[in-house]
């Protein structure tokens, strides 16, 4: 009897169309099935062997965990390779100071729809669960004259399967390593709170969760609403209401996007401690540091200045916390000692 796991998984082998794609959802499938071999060879437990022996189940069973187990190693390996090629990629974007948005949401929210729309790709668009399996990656010019990089992921579901998110983690990374987010709801559905809810929660177990979030609500032609964007206390984007079909309402998500990722300056002060000498040399690299001065417990006091979004990176790339940088004192000298 098919479960409810098997069966998403079921669907995410007939949209898998890119090699990695193939790869994952064929890992996601042996990882779900080699919880259950116990049970598949039960109708010959009470065949036993003579003395010494070993009943049929008992070989059946450990041979195909064995056949399985293998199969899981090789892709393991094949998917590792992959992985280092996007993650390669993405270092370059990195270094080119290209900022990634990621589009996510529930299945079938319209993200491919709007994917198309913004870059002008001709992503595969269906009305039905995970028409889009493999990520795209398009280029985006913003109105203010800059460029980033969008791009377009899985659709999310309601008790995602473990193993799948498992298998698709380095795909989702796109999600976890993007300077923005945007979450998009199809405001059409009667369920939609509870939609945002399940999405979240998929983003907290990526770990990227705290990263910069502008929610698009999709559909509004079917509600008969205007577009609007709706801003947080700091004056940017938090939320915009539009229709990836007829167009309304994104050049608002356009300058919502842009504003989120404008070139807004930092001023701080970060204390390192002395086993922090690679942080510290990092900033200096990045010409961050204004001035710095010893501390009491051998570490250092720095104090910063730098671009927002580069801060957000380095962060991120050195798992710390956003907190660490502290405001700075009216006289910059005091806040160093």
């Amino acid at each position: 009897m098919l479960d409810r796991a098997g069966l998403i998984l079921d669907i995410f082998a007939q949209r898998a169309r890119s090699f990695e794609g193939k790869l994952q959802v064929e890992l996601a499938q042996l990882r779900h099935l080699s919880t259950r071999l116990v049970r598949g060879w039960t109708h010959l437990e009470r065949q036993k062997g003579g003395i010494g022996l070993r009943g049929p189940g008992e070989t059946q069973l450990e041979t195909d965990r064995r056949l399985v187990g293998k199969r899981i190693r090789q892709l393991n390996d094949r998917l590792v390779q992959v992985d280092s090629r996007r993650t390669m990629n993405r270092q370059n974007r990195i270094r080119a100071e290209i900022p990634t948005v990621a589009l996510v949401g529930y299945t079938n929210a319209g993200k491919s729809t709007l994917f198309n729309a913004l870059t002008e790709a001709d992503v595969y668009v269906e009305d039905k669960l995970f028409a889009t399996l493999d990520p795209t990656v398009r280029k985006l010019e913003l109105p203010d004259g800059s460029e980033v990089v969008m791009a377009d992921t899985v659709g999310f579901v309601r008790d995602l399967p473990h193993e799948l998110i498992a298998a698709f983690r380095s795909t989702l990374q796109e999600a976890r390593e993007a300077d923005l987010i945007l979450h998009l709801i199809d405001a059409s559905d009667p369920n939609c709170w509870q939609r945002v809810r399940q999405v979240n929660a998929v983003l907290k177990e990526l770990d990227a969760d705290r990263v910069p979030q502008i929610r698009v609500y999709n559909k509004i032609d079917k509600l008969d609403r205007s577009p609007r964007l709706t801003n947080n206390r700091n004056g940017q984007g938090r939320a915009v209401w539009l229709s990836a079909v007829t167009g309304e309402g994104i050049s608002l998500l356009l300058d919502a996007v842009a504003n989120r990722l404008s070139r807004k300056k930092l001023h701080g002060v970060v204390r390192l401690q002395a086993c922090q000498g690679r942080q510290r040399a990092l900033l200096f690299d990045m010409g961050a540091v204004v001035s710095e001065a010893p501390a009491d417990d051998g570490g250092w006091v720095l104090e910063l200045e730098l671009i927002e979004r580069d801060f957000r990176r380095f962060v991120k790339r050195e798992n710390l916390s956003l907190d660490i940088l502290e405001k700075p004192l009216p006289d910059s000298s005091a806040a160093l000692n």
